[in-house]
C-alpha cells in the first residue's frame, strides 16, 4: 500500500484505516516530521507503516520512491496518488508558476510519474490496484475553479484510458470523486476571496477526511471505474450535462458577473 500526500487529510486518514485493515502502508509526501507522527501512531496501534519523503514534481524522487519500495517489500499491490492541492481564483489573478505551473505538476503530472514509476510492477504480476484521487471538480467544472478543475478532468481523463490499457493484465484503475471536505488543508492553500463567502451555504455538507478514507478503503477491496461521493451528487452531474447553457446562464446571473464586478 503506497499512498503520496500521506501527510495530512485524506492521505493521513487512509493510510490509518488501511493500516487497520492488516495492509504494510508506505506513508509517503514532502514533510517528513508529519509523515514520522502517522508512522508512529499506526505502529502504536500495532500496524506497520512506513515514512519516505518524497515530492510528486521532483522525477527522481519519484523513481527512487518506487525502486526503494519495491526493493524492500518486492510489489506494491494498491497505489493512491492523493497528493494534490487547489489555488480557486479568477484566471487572470493566478500566478504563473505559484499557482497555475504547481497545479498542474502536482495534481497532475506528478499523479501520472508516480503512476509510471509503480505500474511495470503491477503488469508483471498480474494484479495490482491504482487509485487517483481526483475531485468533483472534475466533473463539474465551477468559476473560480479553472486550473484546479483543468488538473483534475485531466486525471479524470488519465484515469478512464489508462483503465482501459491494464484492465485485460489484471490491473485496477479506479478514480474517486469528493465533494469538499472538512479536516483537509486544502482552504489553507486555495486563498480566501469574497466571491467564495458566498459559497458558504455549501460547506455544510462538507464530507469528513475519515469518511473519504473509509470510501478509499472500500475501493481498494472493490474496484469500480468511478466513485462519486456523497452519492446525492449524480444528479447535480446530470443537469450540467443535460442542460449546460441553462446552468452556465444560473452561475452568470447569480454568481460570475456580480462578483467578478464586485472584486475589480
Amino acid at each position: 500500500m503506497f499512498i503520496t500526500g500521506a501527510s495530512s487529510g485524506f492521505g493521513a486518514a487512509a493510510g490509518l484505516l488501511f493500516a487497520r485493515e492488516g495492509c504494510r502502508v508506505v506513508l509517503a509526501a514532502r514533510r517528513m516530521d508529519r509523515l514520522q507522527a502517522g508512522e508512529a501512531r499506526i505502529r502504536a496501534e500495532g500496524g506497520q507503516a512506513f515514512a519516505i519523503a518524497l515530492d510528486v514534481t521532483e522525477q527522481a524522487q519519484i523513481e527512487e520512491g518506487a525502486l526503494s519500495v519495491l526493493e524492500r517489500f518486492g510489489a506494491i499491490d494498491v497505489l493512491v496518488n492523493n497528493a494534490g492541492f487547489g489555488r480557486l481564483t479568477w484566471l487572470e489573478r493566478l500566478d504563473p508558476e505559484r499557482d497555475i505551473n504547481a497545479q498542474i505538476d502536482v495534481n497532475l503530472r506528478g499523479l501520472i510519474q508516480m503512476t509510471r514509476a509503480v505500474l511495470p510492477s503491477m503488469l508483471a504480476h498480474r494484479s495490482g490496484t491504482i487509485i487517483n484521487m481526483a475531485s468533483l471538480a472534475g466533473r463539474i467544472a465551477a468559476p473560480l475553479y479553472s486550473l484546479y478543475a483543468a488538473t483534475k478532468y485531466g486525471v479524470r481523463g488519465f484515469t478512464d484510458a489508462l483503465r482501459r490499457e491494464v484492465a485485460p493484465f489484471g490491473v485496477q484503475v479506479c478514480g474517486i470523486y469528493p465533494a469538499t471536505a472538512a479536516g483537509t488543508e486544502f482552504g489553507e492553500h486555495s486563498g480566501s476571496i469574497p466571491a467564495m463567502s458566498s459559497l458558504a451555504w455549501f460547506h455544510r455538507f462538507d464530507l469528513g477526511c475519515e469518511y473519504v478514507a473509509r470510501r478509499m478503503v472500500g475501493l481498494a477491496k472493490r474496484p469500480r471505474r468511478a466513485l462519486v461521493i456523497p452519492g446525492w451528487y449524480q444528479p447535480v452531474l446530470a443537469f450540467d450535462q443535460l442542460f449546460p447553457g441553462l446552468v452556465d446562464r444560473i452561475l452568470d446571473i447569480a454568481f460570475v458577473r456580480h462578483f467578478h464586478e464586485l472584486e475589480e
